[in-house]
């Protein structure tokens, strides 16, 4: 199945660039692959809302109208990695030869085909197939967007959810090719569940979302999601006898962005003369029927600013979890984190990066925490739509009572983690 549909999106990538070539020749169309003048990138207004790539750039072929009622933008994005993964000793059964060192070597977390664009003046539309995936996240995204006009937009499909900006950040964009451990690992339950832990972060669903931003400065997104996450794409939800309404992921994100709409990028070698900021309140609620699961509620803060040849990004997000009144466990508990992380071009073409990721994994009734400092540095190869990214991030524990509750704090979590990615956008 996974071959056949990735024969489909293959099939699929090339129509739509033979379409694209062959609209050159059409006196009503125009194609842009020229290299944007100096005025051009001061003055261009990135559309990003695709999540993968900018449309307004120069990677690739875009097709548009005379008129730009009609956007037509054809892709690909391909990442691979080299990693190295040291565990430390808790957790491995020595008696079963289980090494220190797993997890590592060569991969490709996104292998992307997909297109993207704008029609009628008021659409825009994405779909994207991620190769390298499996299940349900084959299809990365699928959306139809609506604007009724800038302040009222509807959206429709599979996207992201509107929580925490290192998920928004455009996929290829971001100031470190490892995403911060507060957001993606999972938390620490004294129950064995059936279903898997929550982690804090939310990050591609299905659902509908009314968004906009008015007046240039403050943007909204308010949604609901299936809330099962981006590796399933069938209705599979119920209505929750614990609270009395359906069980989906309720979702909302208010920001504030006073130098107008700021990208989602964390580091562009072609923008590095803009001075945007954004600061954000986000929440969310995962209620779930009567199975043996939990309820979680979210809430974060955001900030981000970039500034000529600075990016600076700070995040604080909160977890509240309770179990489905089937489990028969009274207990609730809260989990904690946060990261800060700051970027700056060295040279054109040189991006260095520096991030602090902190995590109360084990919730706050209990004593410990996690920290895990980090190092990056890009470089994006000229005239070549190639970034190369190299990454050190390292896992301490801290404040745990009992070496137990320290060694569990960490467990299936890398002490050390060295990463190097190739990434090719077109």
């Amino acid at each position: 199945m996974k071959n056949k549909n990735l024969r489909i999106a293959i099939m699929l990538f090339a129509a739509c660039t033979a379409t694209t070539m062959y609209a050159e020749n059409n006196d009503e169309l125009s194609t842009t692959t020229e290299e944007p003048t100096l005025e051009d990138k001061n003055t261009t207004s990135y559309d990003m809302e695709n999540g993968v790539l900018p449309i307004a750039d120069d990677r690739g072929f875009t097709l548009q109208s005379k008129d730009g009622s009609f956007v037509f933008k054809p892709y690909m994005m391909l990442q691979s990695t080299l990693s190295y993964r040291y565990y430390d000793d808790v957790g491995l059964d020595k008696a079963y030869n289980q090494d220190n060192v797993a997890n590592s070597g060569f991969a490709i977390p996104y292998a992307i085909i997909g297109f993207t664009g704008k029609a009628f003046g008021k659409i825009d539309y994405n779909i994207s197939i991620n190769a390298a995936a499996s299940g349900g996240a084959i299809l990365q995204q699928a959306w139809i967007d609506y604007a009724v006009n800038p302040a009222i937009r509807f959206r429709a499909g599979k996207f992201k959810t509107p929580f925490t900006s290192a998920y928004l950040t455009t996929l290829g964009e971001t100031l470190f090719p490892i995403m911060p451990t507060s957001l993606i690992a999972t938390t620490i339950l004294p129950y064995s569940l059936n279903a898997v832990n929550p982690s804090i972060g939310t990050g591609f669903d299905l659902g509908v979302e009314m968004h906009g931003l008015i007046s240039n400065q403050f943007g909204y997104e308010i949604g609901i999601f299936n809330g099962t996450g981006s590796s399933v794409n069938t209705a599979t939800k119920g209505f929750s006898d614990d609270n009395h309404f359906p069980s989906l992921l309720y979702a909302g994100r208010f920001t504030w962005q006073p130098k107008g709409a700021m990208p989602m990028t964390q580091g562009n070698a072609k923008m590095q003369d803009i001075d945007k900021m954004l600061i954000g309140i986000s929440a969310n609620y995962n209620n779930e029927a009567e199975n043996e699961s939990t309820n979680d509620f979210r809430a974060g803060v955001e900030f981000a600013w970039m500034k000529n040849k600075w990016y600076f990004a700070a995040e604080g997000y909160y977890m509240h979890v309770g179990f489905t009144d089937r489990q028969k466990i009274d207990e609730t508990y809260n989990y904690w984190g946060a990261y800060a992380q700051v970027g700056y071009f060295v040279a054109p073409q040189w991006q260095v990066g520096v991030r602090y990721d902190w995590m109360d994994r084990n919730g706050s009734n209990k004593d410990g925490s996690l920290n895990s400092p980090a190092v990056s540095v890009n470089y994006f190869v000229p005239k070549t739509n190639i970034k190369i990214s190299g990454a050190y991030q390292y896992t301490g524990r801290w404040g745990h009572e009992r070496q137990l509750d320290r060694d569990l704090d960490e467990i299936g979590l890398s002490t050390h983690v060295a990463m190097l990615m190739m990434q090719y956008t077109f």
